[in-house]
């Protein structure tokens, strides 16, 4: 080296040592922050990647939680449903106990169905008290809106469970009746019984009754024997013409009416495969097309986008026909699903269980036992007002049944997945963000070292000019 102007040496020693003491300081950084991205420039590609991975886990954990609000919900509707079961119970025993006539006094009586109005003013109450933060669960308010309904003489009952809507948008509903229900018939041939007494065994669903004619009575009072014990037997009869039709009082395939003659003869015919028994049938309907589950009258249908429960009119059920209406908005909308949107929505539709809505058009409601009321314990309609409760009790078992259904199998099973898939997300983004302190740690140990040696290299290239002093000796 015979030149001092310029320390070439010195400077390559000085550009590698800046180049080590970098490596140093990102070493330093990474180990201190336990992330291997700190800025875009340690990894673009891997940057971008971790950051969209972030954004999952937020909209996951945010699943998570609303799942957990859901489920909080339900479990307050559901708290409310059971202490209206219970009141249900308690109706039920006071009428058993009130039908009892020779039994119990009138007194008693009175007071029982003072009991039964103040059990009626509590469900009431507590249909129009539960709620979850300010939003009432049980009165209807988480019900869904309909057009189409009221007023749709081919309709009644109609609960919607669940539907996915459109934001600012509707669901039609398309009903359509492929195949008539029909109720068990029979058919007595003849103006009036044969000659000879005779005794006939009326069975039905609701139970049996035994019935006796003189030789020769006419079919029309036949009928009205028959329709006198209607509500024993579930049967009712009609005399037209020549003929004695039987009739089981509800449509379905587990409806029958059955007649046997005791005593005497008395043939029908009608039944099925030859017998003396008849069972109706259960009419076939699509929903949007959809094969719905029919059992008489009553139809339902479940899918990812709709769960519906319905029942068709008589002249509707038993003809073939189309009628249409729409779900407008209401129910409730959790979204338990990292992406906003329908498909990560769950909707779930409440209807109000108020006296006035528990138990059906065709059997009657629950508000018609209080005080004044035609199903009252002064009417002595006893056995229509057991079948009100019973309905009401169907009524609301079932719905604490698909809250149930939908805390187990939906919320919970959801919760378990999120929970999953955020922790291989969370192991995902870790694998590309965080620091792997074993290898970062070797990394430090050998920019010390180089760092060392990029010092003392320097400092031998700073002395090596100094021996040009030499030559001016």
């Amino acid at each position: 080296m015979s030149r001092i102007n310029t320390n070439i040496p010195s400077m390559v020693a000085a550009r590698i040592l800046n180049t080590q003491n970098e490596r140093l300081a990102t070493s330093l950084q990474r180990l201190s922050t336990g992330m291997r991205i700190n800025s875009g420039k340690d990894d673009p590609a891997g940057l971008i990647a971790s950051e969209a991975l972030r954004n999952e886990k937020a909209a996951i954990q945010a699943a998570i939680t609303n799942v957990g609000r859901a489920n909080n919900v339900v479990a307050v509707a559901e708290g409310g449903l059971v202490e209206i079961n219970k009141l249900l119970t308690e109706l039920e025993d006071l009428i058993d106990r009130s039908a009892n006539e020779a039994g119990i006094s009138e007194d008693e009586r009175n007071a029982n169905q003072l009991e039964m109005d103040a059990i009626l003013d509590s469900i009431n109450r507590i249909a129009n008290s539960t709620e979850f933060q300010g939003r009432k669960l049980l009165s209807g308010e988480l019900a869904y809106n309909t057009s189409g309904v009221t007023g749709n003489s081919n309709l009644s009952n109609v609960t919607i469970n669940g539907a996915k809507i459109p934001s600012s948008g509707s669901r039609s509903v398309v009903v359509e009746v492929t195949g008539s229900a029909q109720v068990g018939t029979l058919v007595y041939s003849g103006s009036a019984t044969s000659s000879g007494n005779v005794t006939i065994e009326i069975t039905g669903n609701y139970g049996a009754d035994t019935l006796s004619f003189a030789s020769g009575t006419g079919i029309s009072d036949v009928a009205t024997a028959v329709n006198q014990s209607k509500e024993v037997t579930g049967v009712s009869a009609l005399a037209s013409g020549s003929n004695m039709y039987f009739y089981s009082t509800s449509y379905g395939s587990t409806q029958f009416v059955s007649v046997q003659a005791i005593d005497g003869t008395f043939t029908v015919t009608g039944g099925d495969a030859g017998d003396t028994k008849d069972y109706g049938s259960d009419a076939t309907a699509t929903i949007n097309g959809t094969s719905a589950i029919t059992d008489g009258l009553t139809a339902s249908m479940r899918n990812a986008s709709l769960s519906v429960d319905m029942e068709l009119s008589a002249s509707f059920g038993t003809a073939i026909g189309t009628t249409t209406f729409y779900i407008l908005g209401g129910g409730a909308d959790f979204a338990i699903a990292p992406a906003v949107s329908l498909g990560g929505m769950e909707s779930l539709g409440i209807s109000s269980v108020s006296t006035g809505n528990l138990g059906s058009g065709s059997v009657g409601y629950l508000s018609s036992l209080a005080t004044g009321q035609s199903n009252a314990l002064t009417s002595g309609n006893y056995s229509t007002a057991q079948r009100i409760v019973r309905e009401s009790q169907d009524l609301v078992s079932k719905l604490r049944g698909r809250l149930g259904a939908f805390q187990k199998d939906t919320l919970e099973t959801t919760a378990n997945s999120l929970r999953v898939t955020l922790e291989n997300t969370s192991a995902a983004e870790s694998m590309i963000r965080d620091t792997d302190f074993a290898l970062e740690t070797s990394t430090l140990t050998k920019a010390q070292i180089m760092v060392q040696s990029a010092t003392n290299t320097l400092r031998l290239a700073n002395a090596q000019p100094q021996q040009v002093l030499a030559l001016l000796g």
